[in-house]
């Protein structure tokens, strides 16, 4: 198909569903448009509406609808004799897509052979399989192989394993159906959906980080410095060093663990008694440790920080998780102890996690809640919802991103909206938020100022330079597939976008290029939200 495509016309470059509102984006004026098949036939003619100022992007832009498209096949917009990407109508249009997400954290496995038959041309050698060492305990070593590998770089890192593990198995936990086709990966077996087998794979190596003198938890397994970026993952052999016990990380893993203990206890209850004890240990640890010292990089690490002043949010996030598993009371009387201390509540990130802590808290049986405290956070959270969706409704893409939410990482922040609006749904049955998360995907997969999906391998015009080294170092031309792009970041904070993108306006902060970790680099936690929103849009 293609014609003269220029990115005037800017559609989701994987497709919409036969049923969907369906939009384009036209920068500049409007007017009449068409939608062509792969014939270059005319199906549609409609007018796009009147332009809107996008300040993110620093452009006027219009809408066209052409919702009444509903034939299986694929399509272009044809706009003032220039084309948009190609992209498809289908019954369920991101079947491959969540496919690809998930597969992506395969490819982040570090301690085993990425072997061909499931890799491909990106297969590569076990790596990092070296004990590491306790950082100031010279004499001290652990086994530290396994996991994945946190982002662009090869280290390890407790808080974003939390985050994204907590997406995935959210996930698993509200849409078990999104999960019944294989990936496939190594351990699939037919019996355990692989969702769940790729989780276990970072929980044994979460087991690992686990302080066994005390029951706290190292916060970040690293080399001293970052490897060079054109280093395949078994040339990188510099020791690596358990950085010290932080009460972010300890409370992250309490959480996590105490999770996972319910969701595997149907299919392994060994397993499960594992996840409960460790998180017991890990709780009892922070415990003792009511004021600690926020975690701080020693003098010779210089890999990422994972920095957090405020670990409340991690308690809380640990009680509830805790309390929902086990059913004792001191844990939820803690949990209400530690709700006042706790600001963000509807925070899905690394660092503000209050919201996986509020939301289990929510699922669970109302009648073993505080009806009060149960209401006010429900309440909070649709609250939360409705300000996304008015934001979004004066949108000229449809999302709830401000000028200030164009941040490293912005993705995840729009995915994590996503996220917030498909959990007030699930409570409260509200049609509007599912059209405005939906709308979040369409952004991420195209339909957007840069007129670029932001995952690797989907898209007629997808990310083909991410920063991560196995991408950069392999000598293959196409990227692996699936990886979440971090997206446009007005902060310019490598030194790439800032000789490149002095002055431009937020939205179009970003880099398609190998150097800029600061907009185009890939991570576990950006790709685990965008499984959780993939996954309620492919449900059977």
């Amino acid at each position: 198909m293609r014609g003269n495509v220029n990115g005037l016309i800017v559609v989701d470059q994987v497709g919409y569903a036969v049923k969907d509102k369906k939009l384009a984006m036209f920068k500049g004026k409007g007017g009449i448009f068409q939608v062509v098949n792969d014939h270059k036939q005319v199906v549609f003619e409609g007018e796009a509406g009147i332009a809107g100022f996008d300040e993110a992007s620093g452009e006027y832009v219009s809408l066209g609808d052409f919702s009444s498209v509903t034939t299986i096949g694929n399509y272009q917009i044809l706009f003032n004799d220039s084309y948009s990407s190609t992209f498809s109508i289908s019954e369920k249009p991101y079947l491959d897509l969540h496919t690809g997400l998930l597969k992506a954290f395969y490819f982040l496995r570090c301690g085993i052979d990425l072997d061909e038959s499931y890799a491909g041309p990106w297969n590569h050698k076990a790596c990092h399989t070296a004990k590491g060492i306790v950082y100031n305990e010279p004499h001290r070593v652990r086994d530290s192989s396994g996991g994945w590998h946190d982002a662009g770089d090869y280290g390890k890192y407790t808080v974003a394993a939390a985050k994204a593990l907590a997406d995935l198995l959210l996930a698993y936990e509200l849409f078990p159906a999104a999960f019944d086709r294989q990936i496939p990966i190594p351990e699939s077996d037919g019996k355990i959906p692989d969702i769940l087998l790729e989780c276990r794979y970072e929980l044994e190596w979460l087991f690992k980080m686990q302080d066994e003198l005390t029951g706290g938890v190292f916060h970040k397994l690293t080399t001293f410095n970052f490897p060079p970026l054109k280093t395949m993952p078994e040339e990188d052999r510099a020791n690596l060093y358990f950085s010290p016990i932080s009460a972010t990380a300890t409370g992250s893993f309490a959480a996590i663990m105490a999770l996972a203990s319910r969701i595997y206890q149907p299919f392994d209850q060994e397993f499960s008694k594992r996840c409960i004890e460790s998180a017991t240990i890990a709780w009892k640890w922070l415990e003792n440790h009511e004021h600690y010292p926020s975690f701080k990089n020693p003098e010779q690490i210089k890999t990422g920080e994972y920095g957090d002043e405020i670990d409340s949010d991690e308690r809380y996030w640990a009680a509830a998780e805790l309390y929902k598993t086990t059913g004792d009371e001191i844990y939820h009387k803690k949990f209400k102890q530690l709700l006042s201390e706790t600001e963000l509540k509807y925070e899905l990130g690394w660092a503000d996690v209050g919201g996986y802590g509020t939301i289990s808290y929510l699922l669970l049986n109302k009648a073993n809640t505080d009806s009060h405290i149960y209401d006010s956070l429900l309440q909070g959270l649709v609250e939360t919802a409705e300000h996304f969706l008015e934001i979004s409704q004066k949108n000229q893409y449809c999302i709830s991103l401000t000028n200030e939410d164009y941040i490293w990482g912005s993705n995840m922040v729009l995915l994590n909206h996503a996220m917030i609006l498909l959990l007030a749904n699930h409570f409260v049955n509200k049609i509007n938020y599912v059209e405005c998360a939906k709308a979040h995907l369409h952004y991420l997969l195209g339909r957007n100022p840069m007129n670029l999906s932001y995952v690797t391998g989907f898209g007629e015009h997808s990310v083909m330079n991410p920063h991560h080294r196995p991408s950069v170092a392999d000598e293959v031309t196409a990227p692996i597939p699936g990886f979440v792009s971090g997206g446009p970041n007005s902060g310019l904070q490598d030194d790439y976008v800032k000789e490149h993108l002095q002055g431009e306006p937020p939205a179009k902060c970003f880099a398609d290029h190998e150097d800029s970790y600061a907009t185009n680099e890939v991570t576990i936690y950006w790709n685990s939200p965008a499984v959780f929103v993939a996954s309620y849009f492919i449900q059977e």
